[in-house]
């Protein structure tokens, strides 16, 4: 049975339809390793036990009855502590929802449900999302698997160790400007950034309407494709046959590059090599619109960010982070001419983007330019924290700004990602694209 921790979601799901596991007996295993896990405390905010087994139960009866609603049908997932769940407290990281508990669920976790996975509890996570991090000594900061003195990235940095672990099979988490990316990077996981818009934010906590989205932190490129299915209550994207032969690989060279460390630089370069060696043709490509665009992101996301928190924060500005709280005031520095001024130019920007990268299969570029930061230093040296949430988060942020779903696969260096980027609502093709690099880096 502790093999069944480190199978990917996809093998769970093939064995509970062959009749090879049984969903409960899965989600008692689950639960049993999350009990008996020394950093269970860091990882998970709240386990949801009678849930678990109620809908594993179901799960092993439609199995039996040949009756399994959608691949992952009896497979065990973790969500992030922003999306609702009934009955069960929604803080989203912070004491300033401490308590909060909602009626219903998210829609995204009803659609996952009714596709008969099992909810395994809610992951904890940078406070109010907003930070790519993932440290919060304000509930709790969730451990890197690759590095125990480290963050794990964030925001949804509980997601990515829950299944970094084995304490879940697949985990649910939300991506603003990197929140999915980066502890997937970070951590050695697929993560896949929707395109805004293309799952529900009904139920989710909000940071950034505009920019908010739903995505899975997953084992493998195959798992974030059924994962996407679920919450949508669709189909998967096919992935059989992937191959990068003949695929065209625009390398953004913009940006991307500035500032790296050592580590990640190597990672990326030894990536595309293997691209390359796979069949894929690549050329740099360079946008000056990008770094105009990064240039408007402290307006675009922390004054609305600011706007839709901020009679929230100073009813009780105490009881928040001080970084993050010095991070959500920083949108009143600007106007509302200032947001729409930004928003429009955007708009031309992402015109340009989509003229520039048209005739690519993706974009490429490393997922996050640095490795994962030390904690202790970030709690102790405030230009630390700042500089690198900001750097760490600047790469990611491009496929935000741009309005695209995207990527990140692990190269095969520790704590390196290589980040994919797509087209709007072109997650079925990115995946596709995803299975082909996936099988080139491992």
């Amino acid at each position: 049975m502790q093999d069944w921790l480190s199978m990917s979601a996809g093998e769970l799901g093939r064995a509970i339809g062959a009749g090879r596991i049984d969903p409960l007996d899965l989600a008692q295993t689950y639960l049993d390793a999350i009990d008996a896990h020394p950093l269970r405390g860091r990882i998970y905010a709240r386990v949801t036990r009678d849930r678990a087994l109620a809908e594993a139960g179901a799960a092993r009866d439609r199995a039996r009855a040949g009756l399994r609603r959608s691949a992952l049908d009896g497979v065990p997932i973790s969500w992030k502590d922003l999306f609702d769940s009934a009955g069960i407290a929604t803080e989203a990281g912070s004491d300033l929802l401490k308590g909060r508990v909602p009626a219903r669920d998210a829609a995204v976790l009803r659609n996952a449900t009714a596709m008969g996975t099992v909810c395994l509890g809610k992951t904890h996570m940078s406070e109010l999302a907003f930070s790519g991090l993932g440290l919060n000594p304000v509930k709790a900061t969730p451990p890197c698997v690759n590095d125990a003195a480290a963050v794990s990235g964030g925001s949804s940095s509980g997601a990515a160790a829950s299944v970094a672990f084995g304490l879940a099979a697949c985990a649910i988490g939300s991506d603003t400007a990197g929140s999915v990316r980066i502890p997937a990077a970070w951590n050695d996981l697929v993560g896949l950034k929707t395109t805004a818009g293309r799952l529900s934010n009904d139920g989710v906590v909000p940071l950034c309407k505009r920019f908010d989205t739903v995505g899975p932190l997953a084992r493998n490129v195959e798992d974030a494709a059924l994962m996407l299915a679920v919450l949508e209550g669709g189909r998967p994207a096919d992935l059989r046959g992937a191959s990068l032969k003949g695929r065209r690989l625009a390398l953004l060279r913009t940006v991307v590059l500035d500032e790296m460390q050592d580590e990640p630089r190597a990672g990326f370069d030894a990536a595309v090599g293997r691209l390359e060696a796979a069949g894929a043709t690549t050329e740099a490509l360079d946008m000056p619109g990008v770094a105009e665009a990064i240039g408007l992101a402290a307006i675009l996301f922390t004054a609305e960010a600011y706007g839709l928190w901020r009679d929230v924060i100073e009813a009780n500005p105490d009881a928040m982070f001080d970084q993050i709280r010095e991070r959500f005031r920083s949108g009143r520095a600007f106007s509302g001419p200032d947001y729409v001024a930004a928003w429009a130019r955007l708009h031309e920007i992402r015109k340009a983007w989509m003229r520039a990268t048209a005739g690519f299969d993706a974009v490429v570029c490393p997922t996050a330019p640095n490795l994962p930061p030390d904690l202790e230093r970030l709690m102790r040296d405030h230009d630390y924290y700042v500089n690198e949430n900001l750097l760490t988060l600047r790469n990611t942020r491009i496929g935000s700004l741009m309005g695209v779903c995207a990527l990140s696969l692990p190269t095969g260096a520790p704590s390196c990602g290589l980040q994919l980027l797509g087209r709007a609502g072109g997650e079925e093709a990115l995946l596709r694209i995803g299975a082909a690099a996936e099988a080139a880096l491992t």
